[in-house]
């Protein structure tokens, strides 16, 4: 938690400075209980711009090969995202995925904040791609409101492929909280009805153009 706090201290003062980011709608972030917090995703540092200008502490998973680079560079990258909150997650098939919603589940059942990229990777080309349906599944399960977020200008700062973020403009939305209950009906209807609602709602916030299908994972990652 110290180390939590000093990040907080340290890095959103020196980002603010530096990037000088607009930030709207931050009261719509619940500042207790349980929250999820379902963003588009741009570029690498979303994980971390959303953490440093909500209202809150913000956890994201992260792959685990982050926290176990060598050198300066990657105690660098473990410090600033176990700074964050971030959760390290092995990346795998339908056994690994499961794994990573569960320890979603066990945050959000500390009546701490979740986010995460409804799409599973980031866009390539700007778009807004379809979601998958494991943010439906979470807040479900959890029964836990989720607030849409639009980050925009990160994949200018640090486009895929690029080693170093350069100096830049972002904006990011914070929406409405949805609420959502456990359907009487088909479950698997639901969870996409209900992921579809979600993606709706940060798409109105970024104004993308939304993609006919899924991002490919495989060349995305």
């Amino acid at each position: 938690m110290l180390l939590q706090a000093t990040v907080r201290l340290v890095i959103a003062p020196l980002a603010r400075l530096l990037y000088r980011p607009v930030v709207e709608g931050r009261e719509n972030v619940p500042r207790r209980g349980p929250v999820i917090l379902a963003a588009n995703h741009l570029s690498f540092i979303d994980s971390v711009v959303i953490p440093l200008v909500a209202p809150r502490p913000v956890a994201f998973l992260a792959k685990a090969e982050y926290f176990r680079r060598p050198g300066f560079k990657g105690w660098l990258t473990r410090t600033c995202l176990t700074g964050i909150d971030a959760i390290p997650v092995q990346r795998g098939g339908h056994r690994e995925a499961r794994a990573s919603l569960q320890l979603a589940l066990d945050v959000l059942a500390e009546g701490r904040a979740f986010g995460l990229h409804p799409e599973g990777s980031r866009s390539r080309d700007g778009r807004i791609y379809r979601g998958r349906t494991g943010v439906a599944w979470l807040a479900l399960a959890s029964g836990a409101p989720v607030v849409p977020v639009a980050v925009l200008g990160t994949d200018r700062i640090q486009p895929i492929g690029a080693r170093l973020p350069r100096l830049g403009k972002v904006t990011v939305r914070f929406g409405a909280p949805l609420h959502f209950t456990q359907p009487a009906g088909s479950v698997g209807q639901a969870r996409r009805a209900v992921t579809d609602e979600i993606m709706a709602a940060i798409r109105d916030l970024s104004g993308q153009e939304p993609a006919d299908g899924y991002n490919d994972l495989t060349t995305a990652a």
